[in-house]
């Protein structure tokens, strides 16, 4: 059975339920190296949701329409092991892909997570990151804001600000086809961006960024590329200064369990580069 055949797929999606206590959430980045979990504020409730495989139709999901877009482009580096490595082969052909992409004049890319999944193992470490299974956005308006003055030399910041910029992931699979563990992505068009984003602090050791939970919204409307290859990548927006109703502005999305997954199908691999897009 091909990945086309597969046109709908229902699966448990874990949503974010606030504090009870009206307190701003938090969650700690690394776990307690005693309970093996991330100690935070809220909790989540999963509710089924139907997931609609958009293979064949690729072309009518675009970043500002439903916030995510989904592109063949094959890599010149396909390793994937060494971190050097991939920010000094795979940064450079990524950002001309973004900006081919998107328009976008300036692309800089801030960081890189890789996801192996390992059943049984701890997400304990930047070695160890496992697919997220939480309905979550990556970055607040706040937060992305930040990173422009983190990442950007003091002089150009004030300037880029002023202008259209977003924070868009650039998400891969690496070695094999995503059917296990795949990412799901909710079409922009199906959110409340009043009522259904809760900001949540990350706490790190040293500093503090922001995030979105996403609460349960029923009209949420789920979609995913099945059997996405190493040849595939989708970009997932997470921020767009350009706020007046006009253009997708974050993309909610999460790892699920497919219950279609072939049971023979490989672990999950994955790349995705968090990249500041600024346009003139």
């Amino acid at each position: 059975m091909s990945s086309a055949d597969i046109s709908l797929t229902t699966a448990s999606l874990a949503y974010t339920v606030p504090p009870v206590d009206g307190v701003r959430a938090y969650q700690k980045i690394n776990v307690d190296p005693i309970t093996g979990v991330r100690e935070n504020n809220f909790s989540r409730t999963n509710h089924d949701m139907v997931i609609e495989n958009v293979r064949g139709k690729e072309d009518q999901y675009t970043l500002d329409n439903s916030g995510f877009q989904f592109v063949r482009s094959p890599a010149k580096h396909t390793s994937f092991t060494n971190d050097e490595e991939i920010e000094r082969e795979y940064y450079p052909e990524s950002i001309e892909l973004l900006k081919k992409l998107t328009g976008a004049s300036r692309v800089v890319i801030f960081d890189h997570t890789i996801r192996r999944q390992r059943p049984g193992v701890v997400d304990d470490g930047p070695q160890n990151r496992q697919p997220v299974a939480g309905v979550h956005v990556d970055q607040t308006t706040k937060a992305s804001i930040a990173r422009v003055h983190r990442h950007l030399p003091a002089e150009d910041a004030p300037g880029l600000l002023e202008k259209r910029f977003q924070v868009v992931n650039l998400w891969r699979p690496i070695n094999v086809p995503a059917l296990r563990w795949p990412l799901g992505l909710c079409d922009y068009r199906s959110v409340d961006p009043s009522k259904d984003p809760l900001p949540v602090a990350l706490v790190y050791p040293d500093r503090e960024g922001e995030t979105y939970g996403i609460k349960y919204n029923p009209d949420h409307r789920w979609k995913y590329l099945r059997g996405m290859t190493p040849e595939e990548v989708v970009l997932i927006k997470c921020f767009d200064s350009v706020q007046d109703g006009s253009v997708a502005v974050f993309t909610p999305h999460t790892g699920f369990e497919d219950p279609t997954t072939p049971p023979d199908a490989p672990n999950r691999e994955s790349i995705e580069l968090r990249a500041l897009v600024f346009y003139d």
